[in-house]
């Protein structure tokens, strides 16, 4: 009986650090092939902005971990902003995606975890001078050098995959 009881404890314990790791609003609606291209479509919208913004900058980055320019600050605020009123409109308006589902939003809890990736991420992108996101950017500039950086990101990401079990949550 004590064994189940801890089974059942050890099992909703997974459940909930599941849900840090897969998307809870993923569409379940099957689609064409097509209906992927806006995603290309805007990723390289993206990608333009980024360059002709010099977010993907290596002296940009490196000017802002060295408290030199207000530039990255500006672009990362700004998304901050624009990425808090979204949700506040999401919640208030009760807004669905394009396919009609409902968009959900669910608290995380906060631990010391989050310090120590928050660390190692930022020590990454200072030394690297590339966030994960504009990766992909910057090899598409001509940086090529930038691949050692894409594949150590993928690497470090299937390390903790693959010992996420063990890591202390």
């Amino acid at each position: 009986m004590a064994n189940s009881s801890v089974e059942q404890t050890a099992q909703s314990e997974h459940d909930i650090r599941a849900t840090d790791s897969i998307c809870i609003n993923e569409s379940q609606k099957q689609h064409k092939w097509y209906y992927n291209l806006k995603y290309l479509v805007v990723g390289l919208l993206f990608g333009v902005l980024f360059v002709k913004a010099e977010v993907i900058s290596w002296f940009r980055i490196q000017e802002m971990f060295r408290l030199q320019s207000f530039h990255m600050y500006g672009i990362i605020g700004s998304a901050v902003l624009v990425g808090m009123i979204s949700v506040r409109l999401i919640k208030r308006y009760r807004i669905k995606t394009i396919s009609g589902e409902a968009i959900t939003f669910t608290d995380k809890k906060f631990n010391k975890g989050q310090i120590y990736g928050g660390l190692l991420f930022g020590l990454g992108w200072g030394l690297t001078g590339a966030c994960p996101g504009p990766l992909f950017a910057q090899i598409g500039m001509g940086a090529t050098v930038v691949i050692v950086t894409l594949i150590s990101a993928v690497a470090g990401t299937w390390v903790y995959g693959r010992f996420r079990d063990q890591l202390p949550h």
